[in-house]
């Protein structure tokens, strides 16, 4: 079978690798959706830290399709809406990251994985969060991706899938998959959620906000607090919508020469980690342009309000339950903490959805398995800057050699099957 995403055939069911994902079996594990919490960023700023001497450079995993691969950023602005994360804020602004199949990158140099402001910004607040990075010694803004920022594109017909981050998460930290979808023949389409995400760059300031980089505005897990958790997956859904529809009007985005042209808006999909997965599966349930989705450890509930609190019944999302029409992969990690709290949403729409619905999960990983944290944190430890303990906390104990090429594998393969050229 081809393995480009530009080609393929159309079929129902979900095929991947037995030895590590379980096709069918439904998932335990809690998404959390942890944002950045602590007293580092209460008053942080952003700066570009140059790195030192001795701090560790991480590498990410090279994609494996017959591509190269471009990217471009792109700002957006929805004048429709206040920010509703923070409100004094009269419009709703976006950064991404567009990930495509490249024609020729001579004389390019390879993008950051962070922009370099941001990466400053991260590395003060990440230690603060979940995922027990140090708080010195690593030059987060030294790692590169495999792409080229304004590469010549690759002519054709590609499959676009939209990517949402997990909660706190900036669009970088998923550059690892995005990268190998691109090089395997989609156009990926990472989207920044700003107050949400740990640190996001603009290209310039505005009246309203003075600093180019904006901070989260998280402490702590939102889930615990259900009116500020459904405001951020309510924001996160409107987002998705907005970058949907500025697709539908590609030629009028400042893209690379030619990548309008490419887009095949009839082969839309969408994939997302955490609360990126709980707010692309409603997403899917919502927007007729969405033929398939990926959610990757995402609640399909809300938490309760009421007595029991955390771990308790909330409300389910739409479409567990309305069900699905369109196939949904549900893929997670077997390590999480809070298994039955996730798998009460997932079971249910699995049950009122069998024919659309696929679920499965990586043995020995934890949650941020399908970040880029899959391949950085092994190297912490290996540079002793964190303990296995701390990472099996966050990404298991599984090794990068296997984690990373399954979830590549799962993913595409699964779009591949669902988003074929008609």
């Amino acid at each position: 079978m081809n393995r480009d995403l530009s080609v393929g055939h159309m079929t129902r069911d979900l095929s991947v690798s037995r030895r590590f994902v379980t096709a069918s079996a439904l998932l335990g594990s809690a998404a959390l959706l942890f944002g950045a919490g602590g007293p580092a960023h209460a008053g942080a700023r952003a700066t570009a830290v140059a790195p030192v001497a001795d701090d560790v450079v991480l590498r990410l995993p090279a994609p494996t399709g017959r591509h190269l691969v471009g990217c471009r950023s792109v700002h957006l602005v929805d004048t429709s809406r206040p920010d509703p994360l923070t409100p004094a804020f009269p419009v709703r602004e976006l950064m991404l990251t567009v990930f495509y199949p490249a024609r020729d990158v001579t004389g390019l140099a390879r993008a950051p994985q962070l922009p370099p402001l941001a990466a400053g910004l991260f590395g003060q607040i990440a230690p603060w969060g979940p995922l027990q990075v140090p708080a010195a010694g690593v030059a987060w803004g030294a790692t590169l991706s495999h792409s080229y920022a304004g590469a010549a594109v690759l002519p054709g017909r590609r499959p676009v899938l939209v990517y949402s981050p997990g909660g706190g998460d900036p669009r970088g930290w998923g550059t690892c998959l995005a990268e190998d979808l691109a090089s395997h023949g989609a156009v990926v389409v990472a989207v920044d959620h700003p107050g949400d995400a740990a640190a996001v760059e603009f290209p310039d300031v505005t009246p309203y906000r003075p600093d180019p980089v904006r901070p989260t505005v998280l402490r702590g897990d939102p889930r615990d607090r259900p009116a500020l958790w459904r405001t951020l997956i309510d924001t996160r859904i409107a987002d998705l919508h907005f970058v949907l529809d500025r697709l539908r009007h590609a030629s009028a985005l400042p893209l690379p020469d030619g990548l309008a042209r490419v887009l095949d808006l009839r082969r839309v999909g969408v994939y997302g980690h955490s609360a990126g997965g709980s707010a692309v599966s409603q997403v899917l349930f919502e927007n007729r342009l969405v033929r398939a989705a990926v959610n990757l450890e995402g609640y399909l509930d809300h938490p309760p309000t009421g007595p029991g609190g955390p771990g308790g019944a909330g409300a389910p999302f739409p479409i567990v339950s309305a069900g699905t029409d369109r196939p949904v992969l549900l893929l997670g990690s077997e390590e999480f903490d809070r298994r039955r709290e996730l798998d009460r949403s997932w079971s249910a729409l699995a049950a009122r959805s069998p024919r659309w619905v696929r679920s499965g999960r990586i043995p020995h990983a934890g949650h941020w398995v399908f970040t880029d944290f899959a391949a950085a944190l092994p190297q912490l430890q290996a540079a002793g800057l964190m303990t296995a303990e701390q990472r099996n906390a966050v990404i298991g104990p599984v090794g990068p050699d296997v984690s990373v090429p399954e979830v590549r594998r799962t993913v595409r393969r699964f779009f591949t099957r669902h988003l074929a050229a008609p």
